[in-house]
């Protein structure tokens, strides 16, 4: 057992790697006694994890007969979906919330949580990755109808994505062919310098897509086997069609 992450699908033979970044809200007991100083509402809201990205995440790469990474410890914690010197890889203020436990919290502290939990999530995605030499990363997040004093956001799904768009652009246009209401880009910009994207397959030139659903969509087991269920399909099929 391992306190950074889980995987699940090890041996299966699909050529997808299906990725969850933020599938947890646990702060081990060794960070400021296994409590951020944050109450459980707080700590139940997107700014502690990516709600019903787990459960897509898992019924996704058992249709896709793949294997799937996910962490398991929040993004409050220390952020996997960012590089080690990005200044929100441990953020002190989060949508209008005060993190009081990483407010002061100091370098060695955050090194620590490199260490103990950032590192080996990444260790072990990147041999995940590298189980073939034709994976495809597929990384799965979820994004909150709305933030503090802003607008609602009308996408169902967002389509991120980087310089390499060989399959997401594709995707995106089947996703509208759908009747869903999609995101180019949307809600969040594509790429981070030293994201998890950035880090298993824009430097390695694996052909990568970045799907982003509404929370509330997904917030319950039957919303996640559903979009789960129409995702898969059209994963496949653009795959096959782009040749990748």
């Amino acid at each position: 057992m391992t306190e950074a992450f889980e995987i699940i699908g090890e041996s299966r033979p699909g050529r997808w790697l299906v990725t969850c970044d933020h599938a947890s809200n646990h702060v081990p007991g060794w960070v400021n006694g296994g409590d951020l100083g944050l109450p459980p509402k707080d700590m139940g809201r997107h700014i502690a994890y990516d709600i019903g990205a787990a459960g897509v995440t898992r019924v996704l790469a058992d249709l896709l007969d793949c294997p799937a990474i996910l962490s398991k410890f929040s993004r409050l914690v220390v952020d996997p979906n960012r590089g080690e010197d990005d200044p929100t890889l441990m953020m002190r203020l989060y949508d209008g919330t005060i993190i009081p436990a990483n407010r002061k919290a100091d370098a060695a502290e955050l090194a620590v949580r490199l260490e103990r939990l950032y590192r080996p999530y990444h260790a072990a995605y990147e041999k995940l990755a590298a189980r073939r030499m034709d994976t495809v990363v597929c990384a799965i997040h979820s994004f909150t109808p709305r933030l503090r004093s802003r607008s609602p956001r009308p996408w169902e799904v967002g389509v991120l994505y980087a310089d390499d768009s060989r399959l997401a652009l594709p995707f995106l246009e089947a996703c509208r062919e759908q009747g869903w209401c999609v995101g180019d880009n949307q809600p969040y910009a594509g790429h981070l310098p030293g994201d998890a994207v950035d880090q298993h397959a824009l430097r390695q030139g694996r052909p990568n897509v970045l799907i982003e659903l509404r929370h509330d969509l997904i917030a319950d087991e039957a919303g996640q086997t559903l979009w789960a269920g129409r995702l898969a399909p059209i994963l496949q099929q653009t795959l096959a069609r782009t040749g990748l």
